[in-house]
């Protein structure tokens, strides 16, 4: 099991930032990170302003950004365990998606509770 720890920061202008901490003093992880099974290129690992961590950057690829749900695993090399992972959902909604079905269950919900605060109502 990998000592690393991975905390996002940001995703902007098509780079996701994190935080690498738990390496050994003055040892850089070794990272890599795949989508579609593939190796994503870049991906870039720098020493942080404090010697206590690392910065990750990871340009996502032009061609991940595309209808559907594109799924990103960050992995330790040294010991081939998942250190985290982050999600890229763009285009129309897909009616199979949980997303869009939590929303579907939330407004029927809101709707049911009016339904029977209104029955409530009418029977007092």
């Amino acid at each position: 099991m990998s000592d690393l720890t991975l905390t996002k920061i940001r995703l902007r202008h098509g780079v996701w930032e994190g935080r690498i901490t738990g390496s050994p003093a003055g040892k850089k992880p070794e990272i890599k990170v795949l989508w579609l099974d593939q190796p994503v290129d870049q991906v870039e690992v720098t020493e942080g302003s404090d010697p206590s961590y690392w910065d990750l950057k990871i340009t996502i690829p032009t061609d991940a950004v595309a209808d559907g749900v594109q799924s990103f695993i960050i992995i330790d090399t040294e010991t081939n365990t998942k250190l985290g992972n982050f999600t890229l959902i763009a285009g129309e909604p897909v009616s199979d998606d949980l997303r869009a079905e939590v929303d579907l269950l939330r407004a029927e919900l809101d709707m049911l509770k009016r339904a029977f605060r209104r029955h409530c109502l009418e029977t007092m």
